[in-house]
C-alpha cells in the first residue's frame, strides 16, 4: 500500500480522520467514546498534543490537532494504538480496528481552522443524526458554545479568538457562524486540498514545499509528485511578465522574488539567470517583501500569480 505523505514540524496544525476497517463501527457504546476521549487527554499530557476540535461519529472520527513538538506520528500511534488495544480486549477480538493509516491534512491555521471546525461540528447534522449541532454530545461544539464546560485538554481559545476578545461574545459569534450553515449547501473545505496533503493558500503551499519537501525523495508516496517540481524560472518569468506587462521593472522584481522563494534554485543560478551577483538576490527579495507589506493590492496580485503557477502543477 502506498504510504501517505506526512509533513511534520513544530507548531503544525492538522485535520485528522480515521475510519473503521471495512467501514465498521469503531464506537459501539458510551464507554467506547469516553475511553477514546481519555486517550485524547493522555496524548496532550504525554506528547504535548493540542486538540482544537473533535467529533466522534460511529465508524470514524475527526480531529483538529496542533503539534507543538512536531510529533504527529507519535501522537497518533498513541491514540489509535491505545484505543485499538482497548477495543480488542473488551470485545475479545484481534486484528486491525482502523482502515489503513489515518489521514492527516496539514492546515494553514489562520485561514482554515475555523471553517474546518464548522465542517467537523456539522457532521452529525449532515448525517441526519441530530437536527442541530448542540444536540450531539460527542463533539466539541457544546464546549465552544458554553453549553458544557470544556475539558482541560480541549483548546477552544484559538478558534474563538478569531471572533471577539471577550469569551461570551466570541461564543455567540461562533455559534452564528456554525448554525448559519444548517440546511444550506456548502462546499467542504476539504475539496480545496492540494496534493492530497495540504489545505492552505498558494503562499502557504509553496512555503511548506520549500521548507519541508524540496529534498524528499521518498518512494511509494504518490502525493509527492504534486510537490516534486516547483515552478521553473522560465515559468515564473513568463507569468510575471504577463501579469505586470506594463511595468517591466516590477515584473523583473517579482520574478526574482518568486524564483528565490519558490523555485528551489540556488542563489548563483538565479543570479546568472538575471545577470546579477548572487548576493544581490536576497536583498532584492527583501526589498520586494517590504513593498508587498506596504501595498496590499500588489501583495494580492503576487499571491494570485503564485497561485496560477502552483495550479498548473496540480
Amino acid at each position: 500500500m502506498a504510504r501517505p505523505l506526512r509533513i511534520e514540524y513544530p507548531g503544525a496544525f492538522y485535520h485528522v480522520t480515521s475510519r473503521g476497517n471495512e467501514q465498521k463501527d469503531i464506537f459501539k457504546s458510551r464507554k467506547d467514546r469516553e475511553k477514546f476521549l481519555e486517550y485524547l487527554a493522555s496524548a496532550t499530557e504525554r506528547y504535548g498534543a493540542a486538540v482544537h476540535a473533535y467529533c466522534l461519529m460511529s465508524n470514524h472520527y475527526h480531529l483538529l490537532l496542533e503539534t507543538p513538538a512536531g510529533n504527529l506520528s507519535q501522537i497518533m500511534r498513541h491514540i489509535n494504538g491505545a484505543y485499538t488495544t482497548y477495543f480488542n480486549v473488551k470485545r475479545k477480538r484481534s486484528g486491525h480496528l482502523f482502515q489503513g493509516r489515518y489521514k492527516a491534512i496539514l492546515v494553514e491555521a489562520d485561514e482554515y481552522l475555523a471553517e474546518l471546525s464548522r465542517y467537523i461540528h456539522l457532521n452529525p447534522v449532515r448525517a441526519g443524526i441530530v437536527e442541530r449541532p448542540e444536540h450531539y454530545q460527542w463533539s466539541s461544539y457544546q464546549s465552544f458554545t458554553g453549553q458544557s464546560k470544556p475539558p482541560a485538554w480541549l483548546k477552544t481559545g484559538f478558534i474563538l479568538g478569531c471572533y471577539a476578545k471577550k469569551e461570551s461574545g466570541a461564543r455567540k459569534k461562533y455559534r452564528s457562524f456554525v448554525e448559519d450553515m444548517i440546511g444550506k449547501e456548502c462546499e467542504s473545505p476539504l475539496n480545496k486540498i492540494f496534493g492530497a496533503s495540504i489545505l492552505g493558500s498558494a503562499d502557504f503551499i509553496a512555503e511548506i514545499s520549500s521548507a519541508h519537501l524540496r529534498e524528499r525523495e521518498d518512494v511509494n508516496i504518490p502525493a509527492l509528485k504534486h510537490f516534486a517540481n516547483m515552478p521553473s524560472a522560465e515559468e515564473i518569468m513568463k507569468e510575471a511578465t504577463a501579469v505586470f506587462h506594463d511595468n517591466e521593472k516590477l515584473a523583473r522584481q517579482v520574478s526574482i522574488y518568486l524564483c528565490h522563494k519558490y523555485s528551489g534554485m540556488r542563489l548563483q543560478e538565479i543570479g546568472d539567470r538575471f545577470n546579477v551577483r548572487d548576493t544581490a538576490i536576497s536583498e532584492a527579495s527583501r526589498r520586494l517583501v517590504r513593498k508587498l507589506e506596504a501595498d496590499g493590492e500588489l501583495r494580492k496580485t503576487v499571491e494570485t500569480t503564485l497561485g496560477k503557477l502552483l495550479k498548473c502543477r496540480m
